[in-house]
């Protein structure tokens, strides 16, 4: 007995002298936390110095940002389930289904998430705090609870605004809202390098920072997830119960759960006098949140919002009249999170029991989800579900699979071929599947806070079929690489043009000052049917690049794109190689408009288009000097969204018509038309509602609370249409009749009568998600994608963003279209 005392002893005495050692965040940091904005090094540091001097956590890095900065995150529970961490994670993932055996643990597994928007800022300093409170105060917790800690999903948009604000502000900061330092300069930190929104990646897996976490959070796959944001200084503070609309796959546990977790929260927050709300705004649909995500996933997936965001500073005055200081709000967002931990642990068993219970549920609508289409696309689609592991098969070739036809948008069939994608819901993930390639949206409220159509059918442009029969296929096989030969005898090459994989070679040749052609008319050669937009590298054209058979041929291997060789100019039917209907491409100069005016988001999906999917050189252009630019010396010229205002003057107009009269183009996307409709020299004009005159003076007796309802009649947040495609226009070679266009908003723009309606609506047909009641009127006789001729130039209109969140693959090959076909 005697010895066991003292054992006991020694080992509460190694723990206090090593708890001793840990350091709170504010004697690390050397000065108060919420004094000022900690910059990611100092929170890394940090979180090493507890690793190194606590036996209850445990720090790794998962990867590496744009800007070099390591992604990180920090496992904590008892001592002794770190020691059996592995037998842990692999027993929870027994639960899933994911591994095979039976489950022997009732740990709780608990994801914080904080920081993924940068300059929503007070979270990385709360999770500092919350990681020292559970060390040294919520021991007992942790005994059948693991806590991981992500405490900056978001490092380069935190220092881009950490490091901005601890640049202006004034000491003592200053509390007016007029003040400097509560007005980011653009881009604001709120996206990461490429300016994405990483909140709206998780399913989409874009970006580094997601496709680095996606490998850790699947390896975990926890009970709960928390993503700590924030809002505008006038609410609160916001956490779970969610608002509606909940896609009808979240379960009544995940709904009653995330509730309790709510009146938890809502007890500290009471006893402290903390105002909050719930149920309102954040709702449970789009499913690349952080929330959604790993409710999906089976988790309870919550957002948990804190007043203040990019304008809160260290301090302002609210609109009414009170200083929320970023003490403040880093003791709201400690609160919820040990809240939350204390509901896991108090509940871990059910927690793990419904969470089994969760991936035993399957029963679907669809069973099947079969898909056909070119090569490129269908490997792009692969390469998203083994991001998230989603498991698929190739079906046998020659079999009839029958379901809804989601280019009929009725039932119908396809027949499969070696190439067709089987895709099952009867898989641990398989209400993921379910989700992401159901065909239309189930809405049980039309106010959502993001798009309400995703399909990833329509997104990828395949054809598939939901089936609600199981079809077994085959595993897939890894395919021999392409392996074209050098013919220098030859006149030249052939390549198809028929996805973005082909525009990324073409960039690639282009940059190695290759001279291609395409043919602006299908032809035969070789034995082989070539479409309009196919690719022709000829001997002629590049006598003078030396290694021309080498660098083409190696190219094409490089990028596994199969080559033709052309033995002669002179084709079997079609246009001859010398043909003026065979256009040699321009290897363009081109600049895109960035700052104040333009949307952050949509200059990065360009920004990131270029730069990591084509390749290819852009100059950015700021507006603010957009006056002092001698455009002469570019060929395309493109808008992001945006509104425009003063960088768009009579001058700077006067400016651009001359460079697209002198022979420049000109691409527009989305919002940015509407700085250009009904101006002087442009035909695009903006669809609007014609106005009934007889009830033009009718008082509104809508009643007060019911007009932001009724505003959403003429709203369009995210929905799929069917489109109409002239794709004998250079603008849509590589597609089909029929392109089913992602519609953002509810701008929309008439059909040019001076131009080219090259993909439009005349007759509307929405195959998924919500569009208003008078937002849909404009649909009609609207146009997606258009060229208008100007002098030497043109314009091109692009209405709907063909690179939206860079999830859109199909509209991809639009855009390079725009870029190297038109003109």
């Amino acid at each position: 007995m005697k010895n066991k005392l003292l054992f006991y002893a020694f080992v509460m005495f190694s723990f206090i002298s090593l708890t001793a050692q840990v350091k709170s965040p504010s004697e690390f940091l050397e000065y108060e936390l919420g004094s000022q904005f900690s910059r990611h090094a100092d929170v890394v540091n940090y979180f090493e110095h507890i690793a190194e001097n606590s036996a209850l956590v445990t720090y790794h890095t998962y990867g590496k940002t744009n800007e070099r900065r390591p992604l990180t995150y920090a496992v904590i529970s008892s001592e002794e389930n770190l020691s059996n961490i592995e037998d842990i994670r692999k027993n929870h993932l027994k639960q899933t289904g994911i591994l095979e055996g039976n489950p022997t643990t009732d740990k709780a597994i608990v994801w914080l998430s904080y920081n993924v928007h940068g300059n929503e800022a007070s979270s990385t300093e709360a999770a500092m705090k919350t990681l020292y409170n559970l060390i040294t105060k919520k021991q007992d917790w942790l005994k059948n609870t693991v806590v991981i800690i992500d405490p900056c999903v978001n490092p380069d948009g935190r220092d881009r605004y950490a490091n901005w604000y601890n640049q202006v502000r004034q000491t003592p900061f200053n509390t007016s809202q007029d003040a400097a330092e509560h007005y980011e300069p653009w881009p604001g930190g709120r996206p990461n390098h490429y300016l994405y929104d990483l909140n709206r990646d998780w399913v989409w897996a874009t970006q580094v920072e997601t496709r680095s976490r996606l490998k850790i959070y699947n390896q975990w796959m926890p009970h709960i997830h928390v993503d700590f944001h924030e809002q505008g200084i006038n609410n609160p503070y916001y956490f779970a119960p969610a608002a509606e609309p909940f896609h009808d796959i979240i379960t009544p546990f995940q709904r009653d759960f995330q509730t309790r977790i709510g009146k938890n929260n809502a007890k500290y927050f009471d006893e402290e006098g903390w105002l909050f709300f719930t149920k309102e705004s954040f709702d449970l649909l789009y499913p690349s949140y952080g929330d959604t995500y790993p409710t999906y996933m089976g988790a309870i997936g919550m957002t948990y919002e804190q007043a203040g965001h990019g304008r809160g500073g260290l301090g302002i005055k609210t609109d009414q009249e009170h200083t929320l200081t970023l003490k403040d709000r880093i003791d709201h967002h400690f609160t919820t999170g040990i809240s939350t931990v204390e509901m896991a642990s108090k509940n871990a068993e059910e927690l793990a029991s419904e969470f089994s219970n969760y991936f035993k549920n399957t029963d679907r609508k669809y069973e099947t989800f079969a898909l056909n289409g070119n090569k490129d696309k269908i490997d792009a689609l692969k390469k998203l579900l083994d991001r998230h592991e989603i498991k698929y098969s190739t079906a046998n070739s020659g079999e009839k699979i029958s379901g809804y036809s989601f280019t009929q948008n009725e039932n119908g069939s396809l027949t499969t071929t070696d190439q067709t994608l089987l895709v099952s819901t009867q898989q641990p993930k398989g209400h993921m599947v379910e989700v992401l390639f159901e065909p239309k949206t189930k809405l049980n409220d039309s106010v959502t806070y993001d798009i309400t159509a995703w399909s990833l059918p329509y997104a990828y442009g395949l054809d598939a079929v939901a089936s609600s029969k199981s079809y077994s296929g085959k595993r897939n096989a890894e395919t021999s690489k392409i392996s074209n030969i050098i013919n220098a005898e030859g006149a030249g090459y052939i390549a198809n043009w028929k996805s973005i994989k082909d525009a990324e070679f073409l960039a690639a040749l282009l940059k190695q000052e290759v001279k291609v052609r395409f043919s602006e008319l299908p032809f035969s050669s070789e034995g082989k049917n070539f479409n309009a937009g196919t690719l022709v590298i000829t001997k002629s054209d590049n006598k003078n690049l030396e290694n021309f058979n080498e660098i083409v041929v190696e190219t094409a291997n490089e990028f596994e794109r199969e080559l033709t060789v052309a033995n002669t100019s002179f084709v079997s039917s079609g246009p001859d190689f010398g043909s003026p209907d065979i256009k040699l491409i321009r290897n363009p100069n081109i600049a895109v408009l960035r700052g104040e005016g333009t949307s952050s988001l949509n200059y990065g999906e360009i920004w990131y288009f270029f730069e990591q999917e084509l390749n290819f050189p852009i100059t950015a252009l700021g507006t603010d000097y957009l006056n002092r630019i001698d455009l002469s010396s570019y060929d395309i010229l493109i808008f992001p969204e945006g509104y425009y205002g003063s960088a768009l003057g009579d001058a700077a107009l006067k400016k651009i018509k001359k460079f697209v009269n002198a022979g420049g183009k000109m691409i527009t996307i989305g919002r940015a038309i509407g700085n250009f409709a009904g101006k002087d020299g442009f035909s695009i004009t903006q669809n609007k509602v014609e106005e009934n005159k007889e009830n033009a003076n009718t008082p509104n007796l809508t009643p007060y609370r019911m007009r932001q309802r009724e505003s959403i009649k003429s709203n369009s947040p995210g929905s799929i249409v069917k489109t109409t495609v002239d794709n004998t226009h250079p603008l849509a070679f590589g597609y089909d009749k029929t392109y089913f266009s992602l519609k953002l908003s509810s701008s929309n723009y008439g059909l040019l009568s001076n131009g080219y309606n090259v993909a439009y609506m005349q007759e509307p047909q929405v195959v998924s998600g919500f569009v208003g009641s008078e937002a849909y009127k404009t649909l009609e006789n609207s146009v997606v994608f258009a060229e208008e001729n100007m002098g030497r130039g043109s314009i091109i209109y692009m209405a709907d963003n063909p690179l939206f969140r860079s999830f859109w693959q199909n509209g991809k090959l639009f855009f390079a279209n725009a870029l190297f076909m038109v003109k």
